[in-house]
Parts: structure tokens; sequence; C-alpha cells
């Protein structure tokens, strides 16, 4: 019966002489997301987007990726029906036994933005409440306040539409619109969902991670991997990977700076090959999942050291968040299952009994100067393994 899915976005509608532009790239998003089933025309009108689909199979999974396409606030199947009051009437009688298959309580809401249609918006209400009184029992009851069930009605230049459902989009940015970013994927819970904040403010982003075979495991590597393709699904494209060969950094550090040091040199290291990373790749921001007094490298001193190698914008969405909340959006997003198997990063695996949580910046230069670091970032750039990776429906 529903034979198209109808598509409202948030901010979208905000955005003024650039709107167009936005909504633009959330259709394109839309289309890209659907590529692999049946083909259909996406069609943009004022304020809705609207989605044809075949059937309750294709209904399904067409709202199954619909729902995870930032720049979507909700998504209503809804009945396509001729502008015609007595179509109307009885187009919304069989969304409201759909919603409400064994009675309950409703409410009849009308938006009429096609104003050569010849009633108002509450006359279209009136007359759609008296046709459903008129055929549906009397286990049906209107009710203004707090209603089981609101039936829309929208009275468009297109066509009229009547639903039931407003179901939630996944909100934000579409991604494309925000640049492009890198993001220092750990493997543990905070980094992937950190990634995922950045894709629901319309950033792009390209995975960093730091493999340390063999101190590190493969299997910390296919976490790292299965994550990515988590990513993807929220996407709608391939995720860039750059597993970066950091063995020998490590080794280095190792040899050379004093244990309770080795997390603050390691942590600068890293925000060096992101950002030169990210400058390979046109990306104009590192994202991490830090959050303040979360771990060692985590306090403010810890930061401040291990920032000042770099001049790129490092952001932090997870910054103010506790463990739980971060567990929370990692369970909703599909990336908690696993972030929790139990192969360690090189983070971990390294950490020292006693870590410096408030390094001195000074101190850590010292330390460094030890160190061949433009001699290690080469080899490591040029071992690094860059992959594409997605998800298999």
């Amino acid at each position: 019966m529903y034979k198209l899915l109808m598509v409202k976005y948030g901010e979208l509608g905000l955005k003024g002489k650039n709107k167009s532009l936005f909504i633009n790239k959330l259709v394109k998003n839309i289309q890209r997301s659907l590529a692999d089933l049946p083909e259909r025309q996406v069609t943009s009108t004022w304020g809705r987007i609207l989605i044809p689909v075949y059937g309750e199979g294709d209904m399904a999974d067409t709202l199954e990726r619909v729902k995870r396409v930032f720049g979507i606030y909700s998504i209503s199947p809804a009945l396509e029906v001729e502008k015609d009051m007595e179509a109307i009437g009885a187009g919304a009688v069989q969304v409201l036994k759909d919603a409400l298959p064994q009675g309950g309580s409703f409410k009849i809401e009308t938006r009429r933005s096609d104003k050569t249609f010849p009633l108002t918006s509450p006359e279209i209400s009136q007359q759609v409440a008296a046709f459903v009184f008129r055929n549906v029992g009397e286990e049906y009851v209107a009710q203004m306040q707090n209603p089981d069930k609101i039936i829309q009605v929208e009275v468009r230049n297109e066509g009229a539409y009547i639903y039931g459902e407003n179901i939630p989009g996944a909100k934000g940015m579409p991604v494309g619109c925000g640049g492009k970013a890198v993001v220092m994927l750990s493997g543990g819970i905070d980094s992937p969902v950190a990634g995922w904040m950045a894709m629901k403010r319309g950033v792009t982003v390209e995975g960093v991670h730091f493999h340390s075979y063999p101190f590190t495991s493969e299997r910390a590597k296919e976490k790292v991997i299965d994550l990515c393709k988590e990513w993807s699904k929220w996407s709608g494209n391939k995720i860039i990977l750059h597993v970066v060969y950091f063995t020998n950094i490590q080794k280095a550090i190792r040899a050379n700076c004093p244990e309770e040091y080795g997390i603050t040199i390691m942590r600068r290291m890293m925000f060096r090959l992101a950002e030169r990373i990210a400058h390979q790749r046109g990306a104009l921001a590192i994202y991490t999942g830090e959050s303040v007094g979360q771990v060692a490298s985590q306090t403010l001193e810890s930061m401040y050291t291990i920032n000042n190698v770099t001049n790129m914008p490092v952001l932090r969405p997870l910054v103010g968040m506790d463990k739980e909340e971060i567990m929370e959006i990692a369970r909703k997003i599909d990336t908690y299952d696993i972030s929790i198997r139990p192969y360690e990063d090189c983070c971990t695996i390294f950490l020292p009994p006693h870590p410096k949580i408030r390094p001195r910046l000074e101190a850590a230069k010292e330390m460094e100067a030890k160190l061949d670091i433009e001699g290690l970032i080469d080899e490591a750039l040029e071992k690094t393994e860059i992959l594409y990776l997605q998800q298999e429906d």
C-alpha cells in the first residue's frame, strides 16, 4: 500500500541561500545508499524528499539504508492519493487502521503547501475526520491532546500524502558537505564514536591506525578494519584506512626515552604522522576519541604537550562525555561489540605501570632529541598500507 518514503530534513532547511547545495548533497547520498537496490528516482520537492518503494521487502531494505543517512530528520512511509477529498479521506482510514489495528485515539493534522487547493488546512482536517468517523467503528475516538496516533495529511503541488509514522533519522548534516578529516582510530570504544560524530556533522573521514606487528596481532588490525566497515554504513561510501607501520617508532621510544614519558612521546609521534597523512589526503583536521581525564594521556597537561607537535585543528567531540555516554552511542552505531574484542592496540601494549599524567613540554622535547624523528616518520609512511573498506549488506 505504501509506495513511497517521505523524508524530512531538519537544520538543512535553515541554510539560507546555500540550502540547495546541502539538499542536493543529501539526495546524492540517499541515492548512493540505495545503489544496489532496485533503481528509482529520488525527488527533492519543497521541504521534502520523496523516495519510491516497490513492495514490503523493498520498503524494509530502503528504510534500513535511509535511516543511516546523515542529514535526515525523519522518515515516513506514506500513501499517495489524488488531490480529492474522497480519496484523501479513504487514504486516512487505511493509514489509521494500519497504525491502530485494535482501535484507539487519533487526531488529523493537515499541512497544505498547495495554496490552489480550495480548502484550508483546518477545513481539510475537519472533513477528513468526519469521513473517518463515517467509515470506522466505535473503537476509534478523536482526541486533540496526546492521542495514540496523529494521522498526517499533506496536500502538495505534486499530490496528496497521508502517513501515520515519523521514524527518526540520523539527523546532522550530509556527509561530504563539511570537508575532510582523518580520525586516529585505535580500535577501542571511543575513537569509532568520534569518527561517527564527525560524519554526523558532514565530515568525510579517513581512518589512521597505528599497527605495531608483532607486538600487536593481526586480529587487532582486523578489528579496526571491521570498525571502518561499520563506518561505511553511515558514510554511504567506502572508508579509506591508513594502517601505519609503527613498530620501529615504538622500539626507538623504548630504547631512548624514560618509561613514564613513553605514552607522551608515542602520542606526539602519532600526531605528527596523522598530520602528514592529512596533508597528503587534503584533510583539514584530526579527530580523536579523547575525553578529559579518562586516561593518563588525556589530562589537560598531556593534551597540551602532545598537541604541541601540530598546527592542524585537533577536534575531540567526546571531550566532555563520560564512558557510559560514549558506550551508549557505540552500542547504537554497532561498534561496541567489535571494540571490546580482546585484541590490544599499541597504546595498551606499551602502557607503563606509572605513566606521566602531567608531562612537561620542554622535557618531552629534550627526550625526543635522541630520536631520528624525520627518519622514523619517513619509514612509517613508506610502509603504510592503504585499505578501501565497505560493509557487505
